[in-house]
């Protein structure tokens, strides 16, 4: 193998392997707070949940502004800004810094739901993008 094709699978696996240890990080966290458990299927259900805004009452929820295939660009509902594909395998730098997740999860989640995300909610979402 020489160190062109050596160079190259570097390139492909070092993201996966990244965002792997970013995530196990956050799940550490999440189960320190008394989280436990997560399940992608739960991560799944909650992506669609629509949940009444407190303050609008508009019902919303992370497909409104992400979609439903992971792999596609989303829009945000309200401003329409483009937003990059959620899914790892889609785009490489997802779940890849644990600052910029936690940042988009405070922001969404008082955005969609009108409060912060759980630590359960959290982790079961990790666990679903993990999936896509």
């Amino acid at each position: 193998m020489t160190m062109k094709h050596i160079a190259t699978l570097l390139l492909f696996f070092l993201p996966m392997a990244l965002q792997a240890n970013v995530v196990d990080g956050l799940l550490k966290g999440y189960q320190v707070s008394g989280a436990g458990g997560f399940s992608a299927e739960q991560g799944a259900a909650d992506w669609q949940r629509r949940v009444a805004h407190a303050k609008s009452g508009q019902a919303r929820s992370c497909s409104d502004c992400h979609g439903s295939d992971l792999t596609k660009e989303g829009g945000h509902a309200k401003t329409g800004k483009l937003i990059e594909p959620m899914a790892p395998s889609a785009n490489p730098q997802r779940l890849s810094d644990a600052k910029k997740i936690e940042k988009w999860f405070k922001r969404n989640c008082k955005w969609t739901w009108g409060r912060e995300c759980t630590a359960q909610e959290k982790g079961d979402l990790l666990r679903y993008l993990q999936q896509q």
